[in-house]
C-alpha cells in the first residue's frame, strides 16, 4: 500500500503525524521497585518524547519531511518540547500552544532496557486537527496516529487522511478498545504483540493477525526480539528477524519502527525492504539511551544494513 504523491524524483517523502509530545522524565535503576519500596536509581534524565513526536523525529531522521500536529502547554517543558522538534527540521506550524502544562511521562528503566511508563497527558488532551491542517496533511505520502490523544481527535484525524486519500497509520498504543469508525480510515495497523493480543484475544501473532485483518486491510505486528509480521488481506505474511543487539533502553523502539518503516513503503520499498529497514533503526535505538535521543540517521541506518 504505497501511495502516488506528486514529489520530485529525488526528494525526501512527506510525512504527518498527528499524536502527542511529552517531556520524558527517565528514572534508570538496575531494579524496578515493587508496591511500597524505595531504591536507589543510577541516573536520571529529561528527554523530549511522547508517541507522536517520537515518530515524527524517527521519521525525519530516516529521510522524510515532516509535519507534526499536537499541543503543548505554556509553560518551560513546551517552549523546550517545541525546539527539539524544530531542530530536527520538522515542521511545527501545526503544532498548538495552548494554557497550562505540557504533557509529561515518567518512565522507570531497569538493568535489562525494559520500561515501565506513567503518562500525564496535560496539553495533549487539547490536540487534534483544526481548520489549516488539510494543507499540512495533504500533500503527505502517510499520516502517523497514536492512541495518547484524546480518542476523538484520533478519529477526527483518521478521517481526515482517509478523505485526503493519505495512507493512515495508527499505532494502537495505550492499548485499549479501537471502535470500529476509527478503524475503517485505518490503512496500516502498528501494534505490539500486546497490544494485538489485547485486542483480539490471540496470544499467538499469526492468529492476531489474522483477525486484525478482518478489520484493517495492512497490519505490522511487531514482536519485540522476534521481529516483525507483516500481513495483507489476501497475502501470505511476511516475517522479518530482529537484529542481535545488547538493550540499553529499549523506549521508543516501536515508535521508530513504525517511523521508519512508513518512511521506506513511502519511497516505495516493498513490505519487506521496509521492515529491514526499520529493524535497523530500531536495533540502533534500543542500544542507546533515551526516546527521540536515542533514534539514529538515516546514513547509520544504511550503513548498518550495508554491513
Amino acid at each position: 500500500m504505497n501511495r502516488e504523491v506528486d514529489n520530485e524524483v529525488g526528494s525526501a517523502p512527506r510525512v504527518a503525524v498527528l499524536g502527542s509530545v511529552n517531556m520524558d522524565l527517565v528514572a534508570y535503576v538496575d531494579t524496578v521497585p515493587g508496591g511500597g519500596e524505595t531504591v536507589t536509581g543510577t541516573d536520571f534524565r529529561q528527554i523530549p518524547g511522547g508517541k507522536g513526536a517520537n515518530q515524527a523525529v524517527a521519521a525525519a531522521r530516516a529521510g522524510a519531511d515532516v509535519a507534526f500536529l499536537g499541543a503543548v502547554g505554556d509553560d518551560a517543558f513546551g517552549a523546550e518540547l517545541r525546539a527539539n522538534l524544530v531542530s530536527g527540521g520538522i515542521d511545527v506550524s501545526g503544532l498548538r500552544t495552548v494554557p497550562g502544562v505540557s504533557g509529561v511521562a515518567h518512565i522507570v528503566v531497569d538493568g535489562r532496557g525494559g520500561n515501565r511508563i506513567i503518562v500525564v497527558p496535560g496539553a495533549n488532551a487539547e490536540a487534534g486537527a483544526v481548520d489549516g491542517d488539510e494543507a499540512r496533511v495533504a500533500d503527505a505520502a502517510a499520516l502517523l496516529l497514536q492512541l495518547e490523544l484524546p480518542m476523538e481527535a484520533v478519529v477526527a484525524g483518521a478521517r481526515l487522511g482517509r478523505g485526503l486519500g493519505v495512507p493512515v497509520y495508527l499505532t494502537p498504543a495505550p492499548a485499549r478498545e479501537l471502535p470500529d469508525d476509527l478503524l475503517a480510515n485505518v490503512d496500516v495497523l502498528v501494534p505490539n504483540q500486546h497490544e494485538a493480543a489485547a485486542i483480539t484475544g490471540h496470544t499467538e501473532p499469526r492468529a492476531a493477525l489474522a483477525a486484525l485483518l478482518e478489520r484493517v486491510p495492512e497490519v505490522l505486528l511487531t514482536l519485540g526480539e522476534d521481529g516483525s509480521l507483516f500481513g495483507r488481506r489476501g497475502e501470505e505474511p511476511v516475517h522479518v528477524p530482529a537484529r542481535k543487539v545488547e538493550a540499553v533502553d529499549t523506549t521508543a523502539a516501536g515508535d521508530t519502527f513504525c517511523g521508519s518503516f512508513a518512511v521506506a513503503r513511502a519511497e516505495g520499498r516493498s513490505a519487506r525492504e521496509a521492515m529491514e529497514f526499520a529493524a535497523a533503526a530500531a536495533a540502533i535505538s534500543v542500544g542507546r539511551h533515551g526516546a527521540s535521543s536515542s533514534m539514529a540517521s538515516r546514513d547509520e541506518v544504511e550503513a548498518l544494513l550495508r554491513g
